[in-house]
């Protein structure tokens, strides 16, 4: 399964690999699905997407920031708090 789904895809954007080890990385990026802009966060086996990843409009990936920086325990003071729902 091609969970790039090249048909109907555009502007795709690499915002950042991280290797977990030689044959594994993270690939996070965004791109227009059908005229929806996604964020797609999934794991690669030696260059190839794996089912392993999340993906979501960029609506749902606000709060996903926000939750991921809770998780982690990220705090920046200098950050506005107009996010506070």
């Amino acid at each position: 399964m091609d969970y790039n789904m090249s048909k109907g895809v555009s502007d795709e954007v690499i915002i950042a690999r991280i290797p977990r080890d030689a044959n594994m990385e993270l690939i996070i990026k965004t791109f227009t699905y059908w005229r929806v802009n996604v964020l797609d966060i999934r794991w690669h086996n030696n260059g190839k997407p794996t089912i392993k990843g999340v993906r979501v409009n960029m609506d749902e990936a606000k709060p996903l920031l926000k939750a991921l920086k809770k998780a982690v325990g990220y705090t920046n003071e200098n950050e506005q708090k107009s996010d506070e729902d």
